[in-house]
């Protein structure tokens, strides 16, 4: 069968990519196009687009990039109609994603969408497209299938994917390092990268590690960090399983901390119209992944005008202080995310869903 896949940032590249190898476990004669990153090239998929061209986070930037998203979309529906496939499968990426869902299902296609939008957190409304222009809903959160079959859109659980990859934890943590990791966008870096370092000058460089990403090249951070981190570049796990504690921009590496069992103390700050904008529209109490699933703050939250130097150092200082509860929270979650194959699961129901 033939798969067009769309991946519009570094997590769903990743996931995208395991996806990949899930089906063609049970498909003898796969095709794949779509857009992405290194992950889903190396699995075999033949990009039309690169994630380069198409991770731009907040209102401001979208604004900014507007002209470069449309070429995006002329580029992906042309893809789609040129190769004609069975299904079109959409990886998180909602803002880009849903426009694409609603016009691929009205111009004949099926629709998977893997990874769903996050509608109980903010714009419910997207709910609506959902269930008019998606044949079937992959979730991969605990409550989400509840949360959206209760607005009649029949979704389906099929466990996290990052529980695929996550390495064995270091219990014996001696070096005792601080992992710095700044996200993955540049408009994250950019603003937070500085901070954190700010906020830990007093520890030796060698003590910090700062995890980057070669889609954005080492020169990039080297002339951020200059000599006052180590630079390790595309192994946030070692990072991590070296830390004892983290500062983690908000997003999927506060799961990925969590899940390696290191305390943290989780970091946002943005364009003031971007979080102006933002804090109208988000209707949870919660920003961080982890204390989302557990519905409770067990992990500090530094957003906006209380991100600073200051109050990072004082943040990392408490969770070291007392990391037990912390602990504690993280083995709960990991039970709430359930066993490893979330791709081989997504795999079978796309490939259950098209025989049919």
């Amino acid at each position: 069968m033939k798969y067009f896949i769309v991946a519009g940032e570094a997590s769903g590249d990743k996931h995208a990519a395991n996806l990949v190898h899930g089906l063609r476990a049970l498909d003898a004669a796969p095709q794949f196009v779509g857009t992405g990153g290194e992950h889903m090239k190396n699995a075999g998929v033949d990009l039309l687009l690169g994630i380069d061209k198409m991770a731009f986070m907040g209102f401001a930037e979208v604004v900014r990039n507007i002209f470069q998203i449309r070429e995006n979309f002329k580029v992906v529906k042309q893809g789609i109609l040129d190769f004609h496939p069975d299904v079109v499968i959409l990886v998180d990426y909602p803002g880009f994603n849903l426009r694409m869902a609603e016009w691929a299902k009205k111009e004949g296609f099926k629709v998977v969408y893997y990874i769903a939008p996050q509608a109980w957190a903010w714009k419910e409304n997207r709910v609506n497209k959902i269930r008019q222009f998606v044949d079937l809903l992959l979730v991969i959160l605990p409550f989400e299938e509840l949360w959206f079959k209760k607005r009649r859109v029949p979704a389906q659980f099929v466990g996290h994917p990052i529980l695929e990859w996550i390495p064995a934890v270091n219990k014996e943590r001696e070096s005792g390092q601080i992992a710095i990791i700044p996200g993955s966008r540049k408009q994250e870096i950019d603003k937070l990268l500085p901070m954190m370092l700010d906020a830990m000058h007093l520890q030796p460089a060698d003590t910090l590690l700062v995890a980057g990403l070669s889609q954005h090249g080492e020169e990039y951070y080297r002339n951020i960090i200059g000599n006052k981190a180590t630079l390790v570049m595309d192994d946030i796990y070692t990072v991590l399983n070296q830390a004892k504690v983290a500062l983690v921009t908000s997003g999927t590496a506060t799961l990925e901390a969590a899940l390696m069992e290191v305390p943290q103390v989780v970091c946002y700050k943005s364009g003031r119209f971007n979080y102006w904008i933002g804090k109208r529209l988000i209707k949870i109490p919660h920003i961080s992944l982890v204390n989302i699933i557990l519905q409770r703050s067990l992990v500090p939250e530094l957003i906006q005008g209380n991100c600073t130097p200051v109050t990072i150092k004082q943040g990392s200082m408490e969770v070291l202080d007392n990391p037990l509860p912390i602990l504690e929270g993280y083995r709960q979650l990991r039970k709430m995310l359930g066993k490893k194959g979330a791709s081989k699961n997504a795999a079978l129901r796309i490939f259950d869903f098209l025989s049919k």
